[in-house]
């Protein structure tokens, strides 16, 4: 273990060293427990993509071979819990779990299983244009705010094709 997550606890690490030791676990649980289920997608590996500090958390994606997550460290709420996550395109439930070696962290599932994607290029352009859409709130003059919390569809979100809900 380096000497900067000797001495800290997780939640106290950069966004990108939080990431990446969160991708390390992953990684580690992948060799151990994962490689040979059937929704473990040989050609990818585990990364941690676009970790950083928006409005004072850590947030960013995580790829593995059997799911793409957009994770955060849980400041509340016990193992199982739903928690809603205010972000830029709206109010999303993530999912509040202990990472054994890790700790406490919350996420919102993108994909699983992850064989739609060929590759890690693949996979990574997908996480980073989720990300990039999670952190940029809708055009003001063609969305009222008021609306913004209920204008993403999930599943268009995660088929890469955001619309607007009808009544």
């Amino acid at each position: 273990m380096s000497a900067v997550l000797a001495g800290q606890g997780t939640m106290e690490l950069a966004p990108a060293a939080w990431g990446e030791h969160l991708a390390s676990i992953y990684r580690e649980i992948g060799g151990r427990a994962m490689r040979e289920l059937p929704i473990y997608h040989d050609a990818l590996t585990v990364e941690a993509v676009g970790f950083d500090s928006f409005a004072g958390m850590t947030i960013g994606i995580v790829i593995t071979p059997w799911f793409m997550n957009v994770v955060t460290p849980a400041r509340h709420g016990a193992p199982g819990a739903s928690v809603a996550i205010e972000l830029p395109a709206g109010t999303f439930e993530f999912t509040v779990g202990d990472v054994e070696g890790f700790g406490r962290i919350a996420s919102c599932s993108l994909f699983s299983p992850m064989f739609q994607f060929e590759d890690m290029a693949a996979a990574r352009s997908a996480a980073e244009a989720a990300l990039a859409t999670l952190l940029t709130a809708p055009d003001a003059e063609e969305l009222p705010r008021s609306a913004a919390a209920s204008a993403i569809d999930r599943r268009s979100f995660l088929r890469g094709t955001l619309s607007e809900r009808r009544a």
